[in-house]
């Protein structure tokens, strides 16, 4: 059975992959796995059928015969379990691997997240210049740490794995601001990621959707 995601019908980030379907989209392509795609208008998002599968109204979604599982991190994971080419054989590796899927989400995406909110949401609010320079300022201590842990290797673990793909889609929300540029081997580690034939076809599928509803 062809498993079925959930995304954007009008996706915010005028398809630069910013949505968090990306991150299912190229996992599901690095394990070289079908799938389906339901698009939802943000009042569809809120409505009893998709809340019955995502109880916090957003997207992705993710479904497979009888399991439904939402949070982009859990799916990636679950991908990752069943499927071969995304988290090692060895088990020791195996758990580093899913420990830089947590510090992906957990470490580095929520400053950069809320930098993403900040300048959308409270630009015009008197407070709004020390709260971006707060979050920057965090920013930039967790790019130092990752990039002196990264070093001049390819991936953080060794070789490419779901731990990659989940820190890659968070760096890349920091492209245009110049805080990725200062750590050239994160910029470089990023631009890796987005050369990966697997990537490069989550994106195009993603851009396609974006595409199709601006000019529909």
């Amino acid at each position: 059975m062809t498993a079925t995601i959930t995304a954007f019908e009008r996706s915010p980030d005028r398809g630069k992959g910013l949505a968090r379907d990306m991150r299912i989209r190229w996992a599901l392509e690095e394990t070289g796995q079908p799938y389906g795609v339901r698009l939802l208008s943000f009042k569809a998002m809120k409505e009893p059928a998709h809340l019955a599968l995502q109880p916090f109204g957003q997207i992705p979604t993710y479904e497979d015969g009888d399991l439904v599982l939402f949070e982009s991190g859990a799916i990636v994971l679950h991908i990752a379990e069943r499927h071969a080419g995304l988290l090692p054989d060895d088990a020791n590796a195996r758990a580093r691997a899913i420990a830089w899927m947590f510090a992906a989400l957990n470490t580095v995406e929520p400053p950069i997240f809320d930098r993403s909110l900040a300048m959308i949401l409270e630009r015009d609010e008197p407070w709004y210049e020390q709260r971006l320079r707060t979050l920057e300022g965090s920013i930039r201590k967790r790019l130092g740490d990752l990039s002196s842990r990264l070093g001049g290797a390819d991936w953080l673990d060794g070789a490419f794995s779901a731990g990659d793909l989940l820190m890659v889609t968070v760096l890349r929300r920091l492209q245009g601001s110049g805080m990725l540029e200062e750590s050239p081997n994160l910029a470089a580690y990023v631009a890796r990621g987005e050369a990966r034939p697997a990537y490069k076809r989550a994106f195009e599928a993603q851009l396609a959707v974006f595409t199709a509803s601006s000019t529909g």
